[in-house]
């Protein structure tokens, strides 16, 4: 292998031998003081060295500023944060708000009447404004450091014992390890930003999942900043200088060149698997699997091409594993109990199964189980592994029911489309199991809960609309189920518009919805499903169908559209629930949310407003630009409050 000495003087021409002493560079080789090579070419090193120094220390103001904005938004959230006040008996609670406040919440108004709505779609994918905004300022804020206190200057210079031959050194050489250098310092901030043991949601309150889209675009920059490095020093080696090709040879054979080709190899695959046509081509578990693999091995190879930087490196992998490691013990944590024998063990949940069919759009299945934890906040996901199916695999779900301890253990409730692979697998299981006993289970193991409470700063002065689609339903309904449990606020609106496919997928949340019915009338709650997709058979049972004084049977079971007619027609409390049919097979036709979001906000007596929702990712989109052209701040400065709207979604998914 090259010892450092022989690389020095391959690379930078320094004459060691006739040196006096060396000048130590952190991050680079020491330098040979005094130079006692030709003047071009001590002038090059002065460059050279110079310009790393700066590179060190921008890096360094990098993480500084990065931390610094960490620390401030941190700071301010603890200073702001609201207390909860939905149990305050209702009273005038509009009045006496101070210029503060009244700033604070007319200059969140602006903001989002500018930047809540989706970026270019075809760049960015449902990303908001705001998020881009974001990504657009980190990336002016490289810039400026990329090419910042670098002289541009060219050298001609004699080759060592080659006479009539010259180097042609430049600029280009520091500019190219200023590039390579602020990738490596990206990259800890890259792992960061994808952990899903958040250090920075736990900081910032942020969710995880919406760091997701700075951790994939920060990924291709540190891809340009790696290819324009690449591309820089193959210009120098090749063409620069002399004489060739055995310059060029020399250079690409040397072990820490080597392992520069593998990590810029490495880091090609992971952005090319990381594209849209990749994961749909290869599946969303190949993608995550080969993404960790491929990560840690470009982490190792960045070690292998320049150690001396492992500052960087060495964090990178620390908060990978910490990460991993996190996310085991939360699971022990939850699954390690008393088992049956009296000893302690693991233990998964058993979920007990419910099925409910739909040949067009894709079975669904319920679970419910018990498990002695700490109760979640309403919001929350948890990440489920369903052991019969695939130790190896876990996706995220949300509670559909309220996080509320009984003798010591937590009720959950899920429910989940099956479309294929995982989801697919665990319905015929379920199927399987359910043929052979009705009362079938299937054990389940629990990693969580991750994401931040959606109802802390939920006052009695706030308006409430949910707005779901399918099993978006689990987001919105738990936020139902906890305003009808606290004192009714006058004069507050509450109400849920739900998109389904089929009337009979009100089965799912059958009991939820009946719960919500029961104080429909006490809290104001207006309840609205749109049926989206319901077959011809079924169009003249639910056709412009008003439930205006009819309730749901609580006891009855509710698994088939026949059961849905029945427990409907047996129904004995009075009911707002309003379905409509706005589609039909081949039609698929949705709820106009524009006019919906629209009328509520026009329908409210004071207050701000709070919309919840969830579901597909164009409704998502939809509703970022109804709500923004909800804002104004210039109104709400002015005391209207009508028109401070705010978005609280379930945005984990992208594209």
């Amino acid at each position: 292998m090259t010892s450092d000495g022989e690389l020095l003087a391959s690379r930078h021409i320094q004459n060691l031998s006739d040196a006096d002493s060396l000048e130590p560079h952190w991050g680079y080789y020491s330098r040979a003081i005094p130079c006692t090579n030709d003047a071009g070419s001590c002038e090059y090193l002065d460059q050279v060295y110079f310009s790393h120094d700066l590179s060190i220390l921008y890096s360094g103001i990098l993480w500084s500023t990065i931390l610094g904005i960490i620390f401030i938004w941190t700071l301010g959230r603890r200073i702001r944060r609201p207390s909860r006040t939905d149990g305050l008996v209702s009273g005038n609670i509009t009045a006496g708000k101070s210029s503060a406040t009244r700033f604070t919440r007319a200059f969140s108004a602006f903001v989002r009447s500018s930047l809540l709505p989706d970026a270019p779609r075809p760049i960015f994918g449902r990303t908001t404004r705001l998020q881009v905004l974001i990504l657009a300022v980190l990336a002016a804020y490289l810039i400026v450091w990329s090419f910042a206190g670098i002289t541009y200057q060219i050298w001609i210079t004699p080759v060592k014992n080659s006479p009539g031959l010259y180097n042609t050194r430049s600029s280009l050489g520091p500019f190219s390890d200023r590039i390579g250098i602020l990738a490596y310092a990206l990259t800890p901030l890259s792992i960061l930003l994808s952990t899903r043991e958040s250090i920075l949601s736990l900081l910032t309150g942020v969710p995880y999942q919406s760091f997701n889209f700075l951790h994939r675009w920060l990924g291709y920059i540190i891809f340009i900043q790696g290819s324009v490095h690449t591309i820089g020093w193959t210009v120098i080696e090749v063409r620069l200088y002399q004489p060739q090709p055995s310059t060029a040879i020399e250079w690409i054979t040397q072990t820490y060149m080597v392992w520069g080709v593998v990590a810029m190899i490495l880091l090609l695959l992971l952005v090319v698997l990381s594209t849209r046509w990749a994961i749909r081509l290869t599946g969303y578990e190949f993608f995550r699997k080969a993404h960790y693999v491929l990560a840690m091995l470009y982490i190792g190879a960045c070690w292998g091409h320049w150690d001396k930087l492992k500052c960087f490196l060495l964090p990178s992998l620390l908060i990978w594993f910490l990460d991993r490691g996190v996310r085991l013990l939360r699971t022990a944590l939850i699954h390690y109990q008393y088992l049956s024998n009296g000893s302690m063990g693991f233990r998964a949940a058993p979920a007990s199964v419910t099925h409910f069919q739909d040949a067009d759009n894709g079975d669904v299945v319920r679970m419910d189980f018990t498990q002695p934890h700490d109760p979640w906040r309403i919001g929350q996901h948890f990440y489920l592994c369903f052991a019969e199916s695939s130790i190896w695999q876990s996706h995220p779900f949300t509670p559909l029911n309220l996080p509320q301890t009984r003798n010591g253990s937590v009720a959950h409730s899920y429910i989940f489309r099956a479309k294929k692979g995982e989801t697919k697998k665990v319905t015929d299981l379920a199927l399987r199991k359910l043929a052979q006993s009705p009362s079938a289970t299937t054990p389940v193991i629990l990693t969580g809960p991750y994401g931040e409470s959606i109802t802390e700063t939920l006052t009695p002065e706030d308006n409430v609309l949910c707005v779901a689609g399918g099993t978006g339903i689990t987001y919105v309904l738990p936020v139902l189920l906890d305003l009808v449990q606290k004192p009714a606020a006058r004069e507050r609106k509450i109400q849920l518009i739900w998109a389904i496919r089929r009337k009979a997928d009100l089965c799912w949340v059958e009991q939820e919805l009946v719960a919500v019915n029961n104080a429909a009338k006490s809290h104001g709650i207006e309840v609205h499903i749109y049926v989206t997709r319901e077959s011809d058979s079924s169009a003249s049972s639910i056709q412009d169908e008003k439930l205006a004084k009819q309730g749901i049977d609580e006891k009855e079971t509710c698994g088939s559209p026949s059961c849905l007619s029945a427990s409907i027609n047996g129904i004995q409390t009075p009911m707002s629930l309003d379905i409509q049919k706005i589609g039909s097979r081949g039609l698929n036709q949705h709820p106009d949310l524009k006019s919906l979001v629209g009328d509520f906000v026009d329908g409210t007596v004071r207050g701000p407003t709070k919309v919840f929702g969830s579901g597909p990712g164009g409704m998502i989109s939809d509703l970022r630009s109804i709500v923004a052209t909800c804002n104004s701040g210039a109104k709400v400065w002015r005391g209207n409050e009508r028109f401070d709207v705010s978005l609280i979604c379930d945005d984990r998914l992208e594209w």
